[in-house]
């Protein structure tokens, strides 16, 4: 991938930038918002990782104004700032995902990644919460809720639910979540996928009238009221 990072701290870059060209991507860098802006309207990135904080031109304006000409680049904000009404700004302003101040660079990887394999944005089309019926999820608070009521649910469960969620009325196959929520590209020859469908049918579905995750026989899984 070739990857765009704005960030002025010099360390940070480094530290991304070596982490980024050892996992084989094109990496340019910036320090400046302005800049920025002049680079990815004429360049082409598949992820730009821009830091909240910057000289010349925040983070925040600078994803509303690629977002105003039409640039539709999956942008990660990194930032330490890290309130959910921070998160819910930046996602708002059309950011695609946060990550806080310090970080792995492993989570860091995997949230790009996560990134690029979305399909292109169209204005106006990041969401902060998904719906089923009365099943809702806040993808910014992390908190999962139906009929008003609150449901717990671990990393994974929630992973996989928002994958559901996104794909409402289309048929997931088993493959397909073992390659989007566990990011397995081949057959772990366990019952995993099997393991979380069961636990987060009897958090979301089992206490009430409706069931909303469906088994399609010998294909997958499908999520619809």
């Amino acid at each position: 991938m070739r990857i765009l990072v704005v960030e002025d701290d010099r360390a940070t870059f480094d530290y991304i930038r070596k982490g980024l060209l050892q996992a084989g991507h094109v990496c340019d860098g910036l320090e400046d918002g302005r800049d920025a802006l002049a680079h990815a309207m004429r360049e082409p990135y598949d992820v730009i990782v821009a830091d909240r904080m910057l000289p010349g031109l925040d983070g925040l304006s600078l994803v509303k104004a690629l977002r105003g000409a039409g640039v539709r680049t999956p942008v990660l904000f990194l930032t330490a700032v890290g309130g959910v009404d921070d998160r819910v700004e930046g996602l708002e302003a059309g950011g695609g995902d946060y990550v806080v101040k310090p970080f792995a660079f492993s989570e860091l990887m995997a949230r790009i990644n996560a990134l690029a394999r979305r399909p292109p944005a169209q204005a106006g089309s990041e969401k902060v919460k998904l719906a089923v019926l009365d099943l809702e999820l806040d993808l910014v608070r992390r908190t999962c809720h139906r009929n008003g009521q609150e449901i717990e649910l671990m990393p994974r469960e929630f992973a996989l639910l928002e994958y559901l969620m996104r794909n409402e009325g289309r048929v997931v196959t088993r493959t397909m979540l073992l390659e989007r929520v566990w990011e397995f590209h081949f057959d772990p020859l366990t019952s995993v996928v099997e393991t979380h469908i069961s636990r987060l049918r009897a958090k979301i579905d089992k206490p009430f009238d409706r069931p909303l995750l469906h088994t399609v026989r010998n294909t997958g899984y499908s999520m619809h009221a």
